[in-house]
């Protein structure tokens, strides 16, 4: 017989899968991130408990091209200063991805808010224009100019905060809405970068009920680079979540946040 695609991966496939996955060379992304304060009740607004506002109140969008080889993706975060347990770091509101791939991986093992959107990154000579779109709308877009190299960074950590859950299955689970308890991310990225420039510009934000980023204005522009970085990434789960803390907040995740109540569709069983 035929082998059966659907059925039960051996033992020895699922060790080279794994291994191939802990092998990865570094991937080099060209990246537009643009920097500035906002609102700094808006921002305490949108952090679920534990996480607490940082000391400035600083909004970070992150658009990005990644090359590889026949599969082009583009990656997009657009992020708030937080604080957690004495860790400084950011709470990502929205990640758009292009593509499904990247977009799983993210969601199921780490907790990242991502959806598919467009992510569009152009540079003419030294012109530079980077967005972030979903249903049609572009609600985040970087534009600027080169205006100068800068000096490159030694290679950092960075820390991303990210919320891991389940919506019950039957609407109520254990009475959270959750069918397990939410658990908090921290997951760490240690950051390369072989190219920086300076870009003078502005960020545009612009009205989406999908992705309400304009909520978050931009009050101080505090810088807009782009370059090439590469990085890597390690989860960990520090903490076990009160789940009727966080389920106020679990509408950031979706785009019609009663979709997780409404049940298989007809004929799907």
């Amino acid at each position: 017989m035929a082998r059966v695609r659907y059925g039960a991966r051996t033992g020895a496939e699922i060790a080279a899968a794994r291994t191939a996955g802990s092998r990865l060379p570094d991937i080099w992304s060209t990246g537009v991130v643009a920097v500035w304060e906002s609102d700094p009740d808006a921002i305490a607004a949108v952090l679920p408990p534990p996480l607490k506002p940082s000391a400035r109140p600083l909004v970070r969008v992150n658009i990005s091209k990644v090359d590889l080889p026949g599969y082009p993706l583009g990656a997009g975060s657009f992020a708030v200063a937080a604080a957690h347990d004495g860790v400084e770091g950011w709470y990502p509101l929205v990640m758009p991805m292009t593509h499904e791939r990247a977009l799983i991986g993210g969601r199921e093992v780490f907790g990242e808010p991502k959806k598919l959107g467009e992510v569009t990154v152009e540079r003419e000579g030294l012109v530079v224009r980077a967005a972030l779109a979903r249903h049609g709308i572009e609600f985040v877009e970087v534009r600027g100019a080169v205006s100068g190299p800068l000096p490159l960074p030694e290679p950092t950590r960075k820390t991303d905060f990210y919320f891991k859950f389940l919506p019950a299955v039957d609407g109520s689970g254990d009475g959270s809405g959750f069918d397990a308890g939410p658990v908090l991310v921290h997951c760490v990225r240690n950051e390369k970068v072989r190219k920086l420039e300076r870009i003078s510009g502005d960020v545009v934000l612009r009205e989406s009920m999908y992705d309400p980023v304009a909520d978050l204005p931009v009050r101080e522009l505090v810088g807009i680079t782009v370059g090439e970085k590469t990085t890597d990434q390690k989860g960990t789960v520090v903490e076990r979540i009160d789940a009727q803390a966080l389920l106020p907040y679990i509408h950031q995740r979706y785009d019609d946040p009663q979709q997780i109540l409404d049940g298989p569709p007809p004929g799907s069983a």
